[in-house]
This record gives structure tokens, C-alpha cells and sequence, in this order.
């Protein structure tokens, strides 16, 4: 009776995996640019307008950095090469001593169009380094609709039309995660393995089935509802700024949205490390402010339909490795072959790294539930109050 209903979990989340493939395949196939549409009247759109790109607005785009990194001269160029008509870019440093200053004023002094500009200070509102960096780009930002984009995503032209296609009058927030490419080397795959074809996958799916979340690469907000609730300090209610812009963008009754396509972060090459922190950090973040949906995040590999195949294998007399074999390939081929049908970085080690990624996920989210601090760009930082503050709610 075991051996069935273990054959029977395996039969089953490998079914779902097949279909969350499918659905992210899908939403995140090949398109052409969107086009260049007409500019709005200086007074900006009516929020109940059922979508800005019919008329596009001026828009703010605030850039938060914080030292220089391979590809910050190129990320943060991409903003400046945008197919918009109207669009102002802020520049957030918290130090004067930051080395990014002069890679940000070298690229300000090449664009004659004066878009761009830079502020330098902190505003220590949160716990978040990012989220203060941020408090003076929203504060000086001149118009209504602001995208806070982190400096290592790649923007391509249509970059401000795509999220601006994605709002209806139901929309409060449109965001992307972010899709690791160029990567060099194994573990860069590794990362993309994270990355694109399982947290991007899943984020995808759960908004076709309108749970859409904020994860903060890139996020256009409507200023009225950030202004509504507080401004941008009541992000500062969560120790991730996406999550609580998820939980700000909800309790106004509004919903989080996802771009039809995620824009991309040069990873080059990565180390395991690296990797395992930032998975780690992300893990904690996720179980302290969304706690009952961290917790199935563990059967969404396929480890456990592995172990679960070669238990039933036993009581069926099949062999268990071949067993394992072969639930391992009909998870990761079809992985494969989507990421490599929708142009996502894709090689022959790519299954490799999945499988090494779907083994090395139960030790991170073990790793979520047992703790609370993190280093994340030189601050420490903790979830610890704000862990104990969410589970009391829930």
C-alpha cells in the first residue's frame, strides 16, 4: 500500500512540475518589442485609465547603488538607451566615498538629453540599506508613475513599456524578478538554475493564478497608492521592501503583476558561496514575511519524487537508481527544453545544475527556518522581530 501511494506522490508533483513548465513557457515566450505609443498630456494618466501604454506617461526611474560591480557601467547605461519619450533617471549613493560615483558621472556627462541625475546621502528610515538609499529618489522624483530598478538589471528599450502594458485599473504594482544571463562557468549555471527556470517559473505561475508578488529587481509603482499608505516609508514595515510592497499593494485592494517577460541580470562568473548566501538570504526574507507559503516551498523539487520513486520501486521490484534516473530526467529535460525554447541561458551541463540545485534546496530552506541573519552587501541584518511579528499574525 506504501509503495502506491508513494508512487502516487511522485505521479503527481511530477505532473505539476510538467504544468508549471508549460505555464511559464507560455507567459514567458519570444515577443517583439512593444511599439513607441504617443505621449500623454503633462497632467499624466487617470489612475482608472484601463492601460497607460495607450497614452505613455512621463515616468521617474530611481536606481538605488551601492559599489561597483562587473557589468555597472553597462546595467546602468541600458537606462539611458530606453525607446521612451519621457522618462527622468535618479541615481541613489549613499556615500560620498562610493567608487560607482564616477562610473554614475561619467555616464551622466555623456547623455546630452539631461535625464539623468544623482543623489547622494542616507536616510536611515528602515533597517533596509536599500530602502533608505531609496527615500530621496522617491522624494525628488517629478512624476506619477516611479520604477525603483535595482543597478545590476539590464533594461531593454521596451523596458518601461513593458510593465506599463501590465496595468489595469485592478493593478497597483508591476514588477520583474530577475533572469540571470551570460553566465560563465558551472556555477553561473548553477545560479541560473535558481534563478530563471525555478523562482522565475514559479513566481509566473503563481501570478497566472492571480497571486502575483513583489520581489524588488524591478518594481513601477502608481505613486498615489505608496502615497496613500504613508509614502515610501511604509515599505519600511517589512525588512524586505517587496515584501511589504506586496502587503501594501493587497491591503489597498489592489493586486501585484508580473512583465510577460523577466528582465535580465548579467551574472558572468558566480561562485558557490555567493550563490548559497544569496539563496540563503532570500530563504530567511520569504519565511519571515510570508511564513505559510515558505513552508511547501520543499515539495517543489524533485528530490522528494525521487525518494518517493525509489520507495515504490522496492515494493514493485524495480530497480530504485533507474527509478531515480528516471524521474530526474523527466523533470529536468522538459526544464531544458523549455528554457531553451523561450531563449532563457540553457547548455548541456543546464540539467546538471538543476539537479545539484534541487539538491541543495532542502538544505537552504532547512537553513530559512533556522535562521534569522544575514550579511547583504557588507549590513548586517536580521528578521528576527519581524519573524516573530508575522508569525504572531498568522
Amino acid at each position: 500500500m506504501t509503495g502506491y501511494l508513494a508512487a502516487g506522490f511522485c505521479f503527481i508533483f511530477t505532473l505539476l512540475n510538467l504544468a508549471s513548465l508549460a505555464i511559464a513557457g507560455w507567459r514567458c515566450r519570444p515577443r517583439p518589442p512593444l511599439p513607441r505609443a504617443k505621449m500623454s498630456s503633462p497632467s499624466d494618466l487617470a489612475p482608472s485609465q484601463t492601460s497607460p501604454l495607450a497614452s505613455l506617461p512621463p515616468v521617474s526611474i530611481i536606481r538605488p547603488v551601492c559599489g561597483v560591480e562587473s557589468f555597472s557601467a553597462e546595467t546602468l547605461a541600458s537606462t539611458f538607451a530606453l525607446d521612451y519619450p519621457d522618462y527622468e533617471v535618479i541615481f541613489c549613493v549613499q556615500r560620498k566615498s562610493d567608487p560607482i560615483i564616477a562610473v554614475i558621472e561619467t555616464l551622466l556627462a555623456n547623455q546630452p538629453e539631461g535625464r539623468g541625475r544623482l543623489l547622494v546621502g542616507d536616510d536611515p528610515i528602515s533597517p533596509n540599506p536599500k530602502l533608505n538609499n531609496c527615500f530621496k529618489g522617491w522624494q525628488a522624483a517629478s512624476h506619477q508613475w516611479i520604477v525603483l530598478a535595482d543597478s545590476n538589471v539590464l533594461a531593454p528599450t521596451d523596458y518601461l513599456q513593458q510593465m506599463l502594458s501590465r496595468f489595469t485599473p485592478k493593478v497597483g504594482l508591476v514588477c520583474s524578478p530577475p533572469l540571470g544571463v551570460r553566465p560563465q562557468g558551472f556555477w553561473a549555471q548553477l545560479e541560473c538554475a535558481f534563478l530563471n527556470s525555478f523562482q522565475d517559473r514559479w513566481q509566473f505561475c503563481a501570478d497566472a493564478v492571480g497571486l502575483g508578488f513583489a520581489q524588488g529587481k524591478s518594481m513601477m509603482w502608481r505613486r498615489d497608492i505608496v502615497e496613500a499608505a504613508g509614502g515610501i516609508a511604509a515599505l519600511a514595515s517589512e525588512i524586505a521592501e517587496d515584501a511589504a510592497a506586496t502587503k501594501l499593494v493587497r491591503s489597498a485592494g489592489y493586486v501585484v503583476r508580473l512583465v510577460d517577460r523577466p528582465f535580465g541580470q548579467p551574472l558572468g562568473r558566480r561562485d558557490v558561496r555567493a550563490i548559497y548566501q544569496r539563496q540563503m538570504r532570500w530563504a530567511r526574507l520569504r519565511r519571515a514575511s510570508f511564513p505559510l507559503m515558505y513552508a511547501p516551498e520543499i515539495l517543489v523539487t524533485s528530490l522528494l519524487p525521487m525518494l518517493a520513486g525509489a520507495y515504490a520501486a522496492r515494493d514493485f521490484g524495480w530497480e530504485p537508481w533507474s527509478v531515480v534516473a528516471l524521474v530526474a530526467a523527466l523533470w529536468h529535460a522538459p526544464e531544458a527544453l523549455m528554457s531553451w525554447a523561450i531563449r532563457w541561458p540553457t547548455s548541456l551541463i543546464s540539467p546538471f545544475a538543476y539537479l545539484l540545485r534541487d539538491l541543495l534546496f532542502p538544505i537552504i530552506w532547512i537553513d530559512g527556518w533556522l535562521g534569522d541573519d544575514f550579511v547583504w552587501q557588507g549590513n548586517s541584518m536580521t528578521v528576527r522581530e519581524n519573524a516573530d511579528e508575522t508569525l504572531h499574525e498568522a
